[in-house]
């Protein structure tokens, strides 16, 4: 008979906790129906969140130099450096002798002797006229130069002695400032020769920057030669949506196979051009190139045409509150459910800032500690009550036994309450 009573008396205990339990579930504004059983959450951390683009590039050389050589004002002598050569600036690159020299020296002296003409010409000249002038009062009548006669421009016939003395003074006056201006023209015709005879035969070129000797062209063809820095930089590509973020000046962080150490540096140029003519079946592809910062003397040796993995920084953000991506749900405005220690999931609207590497900064919203529902798996009412998984590990027998017999009590009431 005690069995059948424990019997029933256990069925009729259950039946009324699955009665009770029904009604609390099915009772509207009912806590059971609004409690949301969280199994993922997390802090809102003080992190740093990082936007970048991922890319590749190569090493090249940062500046290349062409050298030209006119050939048809220039006579090539011979090349004075060999591909591969490293050269510093003011370094001899090759000789030529300047065909334009000899036709200028030949000018100058076609000139010179020109002038030397000129000058005997006019001392003939004043001799005639001095000649002419002794005899104007001795024999007033004397034959006299055509040339003379000419010049003079007056009628001897009908003139004075002292005009027609006056006109010769005159006129030999003239001829001598004309001889001093061709003697001072001879003189610096003779200034010109001298530095041209002064010159050497052979012209130099020389290098105006440190560097590598990449291309000599045999054929004289320009450019004749081709000088390559010494300093490196990596080149590479943008795709149009990459150039939207990409500025001039930031920061680039890059990782090689051939190079033990990082290479930090900047971007240095943008093309703002794509490579290739731009078509509707291929993508846009934009030049760029990111200057490397040199690491001191001990800087590891950048081998030309290494490959690289690179990172752009487009924008970063130190030590400002930061949530995992899938906590912000939206509804008109991004919103994330923020757990109270009254045991509430609250709604609380945010404003948005950086969001990178899975992270979102929150400019407006929860404070740094304050913890969050990630993304539930249920949809979730403001204000809802909230239960969590036991966390068995963090249960220990010691804690417990601390506990007085009436606290043990009310704890267990308010966890079947809850429930």
């Amino acid at each position: 008979m005690s069995g059948n009573w424990k019997i029933a008396a256990v069925s009729i205990a259950s039946i009324v906790l699955i009665t009770v339990n029904l009604y609390l579930i099915e009772k509207k504004e009912s806590k059971v129906e609004r409690t949301v059983f969280v199994e993922n959450w997390t802090k809102v951390k003080k992190d740093t969140i990082t936007d970048t683009i991922q890319t590749n590039g190569v090493i090249k050389p940062v500046e290349e130099y062409d050298i030209y050589f006119d050939a048809k004002k220039n006579d090539f002598k011979k090349f004075l450096v060999k591909e591969g050569d490293s050269i510093t600036a003011g370094s001899s690159l090759f000789e030529y002798t300047a065909t334009e020299r000899d036709a200028l020296k030949a000018s100058l002296e076609a000139e010179k002797t020109a002038a030397e003409g000129e000058m005997a010409g006019i001392e003939e000249y004043i001799g005639k006229l001095r000649s002419y002038q002794g005899t104007v009062t001795s024999e007033p009548e004397a034959a006299i130069d055509e040339s003379v006669e000419k010049n003079l421009n007056i009628d001897i016939t009908t003139s004075s002695s002292d005009l027609i003395k006056s006109n010769i003074e005159q006129e030999m006056y003239k001829q001598e400032l004309e001889k001093n201006r061709l003697d001072e023209k001879v003189n610096m015709l003779d200034a010109k020769l001298s530095s041209i005879e002064e010159q050497s035969s052979a012209i130099v070129t020389t290098s105006e920057a440190d560097g590598v000797v990449k291309n000599i062209n045999k054929n004289l063809d320009n450019p004749i030669i081709s000088i390559v820095s010494t300093n490196m930089a990596i080149e590479g590509y943008l795709s149009g949506e990459e150039m939207k973020k990409a500025e001039v000046g930031m920061t680039i962080k890059a990782s090689s196979s051939d190079s033990k150490k990082a290479l930090k540096g900047t971007i240095g140029r943008i093309h703002s051009y794509p490579a290739e003519e731009p078509s509707l079946k291929k993508d846009n592809r934009f030049p760029f190139q990111a200057l490397i910062e040199p690491e001191g003397e001990e800087t590891e040796p950048l081998l030309v045409g290494s490959k690289v993995n690179l990172t752009v920084i487009t924008n970063e953000k130190a030590g400002v509150p930061s949530i995992p991506i899938g906590a912000v749900q939206y509804q008109k405005h991004p919103y994330i459910y923020k757990l109270t220690n009254k045991g509430h999931l609250d709604k609380h609207y945010i404003t948005k800032g950086l969001k990178a590497e899975g992270k979102q900064e929150i400019i407006k919203g929860p404070s740094v500690g304050d913890v969050i529902l990630l993304k539930p798996n249920v949809a979730v009412k403001n204000h809802s009550y909230f239960i969590t998984p036991i966390q068995f590990e963090k249960v220990k027998a010691g804690t417990y036994k601390k506990f007085t017999s009436r606290e043990k009590v009310r704890y267990l009431l308010l966890g079947i309450l809850e429930k």
